[in-house]
């Protein structure tokens, strides 16, 4: 299933993501020559409907000799190309498709056609030598621009805190890019806000160059007031047999309309996200980073308004119900910049 280049189809940089199914024929590793060794990793379109990581590359690469520019690339790159079937569609991934980043090393998936292509694109770039590694994505709410790091590590929190003061920790979920690459060198994940917006574009481009002209990661830590870092503790997903819309009453669970603007707010407990049918308790299903059910631990019910019972801050929102469907509603976070000193 994986397409290997070591050089730019023709034309290639002039496609829009939608069109790079035609071009490719599928998921493709493409290797470019530059100044300094080893290479910088960057995956995008893992999700087919996230494109700023395929605009800024094709902006980026235009600028050096490798796509057409008149500039020597400053580091060698190898570029994975994802989902290009569900691009084609415009979707995050087709029905009969697993999530592309849930299928990695380290996740729980080791069997499927998509797993074992993660694993050779692991175990190629293992064999070729990575400097760093970036997995760029879009969010479907709002939310700021962050990195995402799975190691507290000095290098990691540089490189993310080079495209965001706000960065996350997390474990779970598994399977991710960011977790796989992080074996083998410093890893971020990219969340880029929404796509088809322009600054999303610019910022991960000039985020991009600034990692290909980085010529060794930094030993000492990151400046305590230069870095807001939170840590995933919950992942909050609506169970395939609730029903659930925003500010719908006929459906089981009713979010409030406006929750989207709640991404990346510390909420006190008793925040209200929306209203239950009676007998369903909170309709939701909360697990913790072992995968435990803590519903009971985030969420109650008072007279039949759903309530956090703990101060959190949520990530992630979306109103996109297939997105929730087909990943979750949302994550929650606590502050963690004390626990890094320890």
């Amino acid at each position: 299933m994986l397409n290997e280049l070591d050089r730019l189809p023709d034309g290639l940089l002039s496609l829009q993501a939608h069109e790079l199914a035609s071009a490719l024929g599928g998921p493709t590793l493409i290797h470019l020559q530059g100044r300094q060794t080893p290479a910088l990793f960057i995956s995008i379109l893992m999700h087919g409907n996230e494109t700023t990581g395929w605009e800024a590359m094709r902006q980026l690469l235009g600028q050096y000799l490798v796509g057409g520019g008149n500039r020597e690339l400053p580091r060698s790159l190898s570029l994975f190309i994802g989902n290009v079937t569900a691009a084609a569609e415009g979707l995050r991934r087709l029905d009969d498709q697993p999530d592309y980043n849930r299928v990695w090393p380290g996740g729980d998936d080791h069997d499927s056609p998509e797993a074992r292509m993660m694993q050779q694109v692991v175990d190629r770039m293992a064999e070729r030598g990575i400097f760093a590694s970036v997995d760029v994505h879009n969010n479907t709410g709002l939310n700021p621009h962050y990195a995402c790091v799975n190691r507290l590590d000095h290098a990691f929190l540089h490189l993310a805190s080079l495209f965001s003061r706000t960065v996350v920790y997390f474990i779970r979920p598994t399977g991710v890019q960011s977790g796989a690459m992080a074996q083998l060198c410093p890893a971020v994940t990219l969340e880029c806000g929404k796509p088809d917006q322009a600054f999303g574009v610019s910022h991960v481009l000039e985020y991009l160059d600034a990692c290909l002209h980085l010529s060794a990661h930094p030993e000492h830590p990151v400046a305590e007031h230069d870095l807001d870092l939170f840590h995933t503790v919950a992942i909050v997903k609506v169970p395939d047999s609730v029903s659930f819309g925003f500010a719908d009453s006929s459906k089981d669970v009713s979010f409030s309309d406006d929750l989207e603007q709640l991404n990346f707010r510390e909420l006190p407990r008793g925040t209200v996200l929306g209203c239950v049918r009676a007998g369903l308790g909170s309709g939701l299903a909360v697990y913790d980073e072992q995968g435990a059910d803590v519903s009971d631990r985030f969420l109650q019910v008072e007279r039949g308004e759903l309530r956090l019972r703990l101060p959190v801050m949520p990530s992630m929102i979306t109103r996109d119900c297939r997105v929730i469907r087909q990943d979750c509603f949302c994550y929650l976070m606590e502050r963690y910049n004390d626990h890094l000193l320890d």
